[in-house]
């Protein structure tokens, strides 16, 4: 049998070590928590993003029929509301942002129901919010420049950070 001095102080190093551990892992479980979040704010709207990155590579190429079907629409099955003509008068070589597709940048990128707007900015001009829908990924002109409501812009926050 051990006598009462032996033992005095192992209660304490054992509650020691258990704290300490707790605190450890207290403090990585918080890392993995904020990584994810700003994992998530950078790349929750990523597909529509790349989307909307995809539309402006096709005008880029003068690929103005696959652009147009981005939206949804086609040479031989137009939108009753934006046709084709209408559709290269916005986009098309003649068009306001003709030679700067290239030159277009993502600016602002919400979600908000079942799309996200994403903020096209071109230098000296002024942005062009689109549309892109969720499920479809098809494209159409916003109809707000951006979400309505009051947001806290994080993920472009954190994306100025890296750009």
């Amino acid at each position: 049998m051990s006598s009462y001095l032996e033992a005095y102080g192992a209660a304490e190093q054992h509650r020691a070590r258990v704290v300490g551990l707790l605190e450890k892992c207290s403090i990585g479980l918080a890392g993995v928590l904020m990584a994810g979040l700003i994992f998530y704010a950078l790349f929750k709207n990523h597909a529509e993003e790349r989307q909307a990155k995809n539309f402006l590579g096709l005008l880029a190429a003068h690929n103005y029929s696959a652009a147009y079907a981005m939206w949804g629409c086609t040479e031989t099955h137009p939108c009753p509301q934006y046709t084709f003509p209408k559709f290269l008068e916005d986009w098309g070589p003649k068009s306001e942002h003709a030679g700067a597709p290239a030159a277009a940048s993502i600016g602002l990128s919400q979600s908000c129901g079942s799309g996200v707007v994403i903020r096209l900015d071109y230098k000296g001009s002024d942005p062009v919010p689109l549309w892109v829908e969720h499920d479809t990924g098809t494209i159409s002109f916003a109809p707000w420049p951006e979400c309505p409501g009051r947001h806290l812009h994080f993920g472009a926050w954190f994306k100025s950070l890296f750009s």
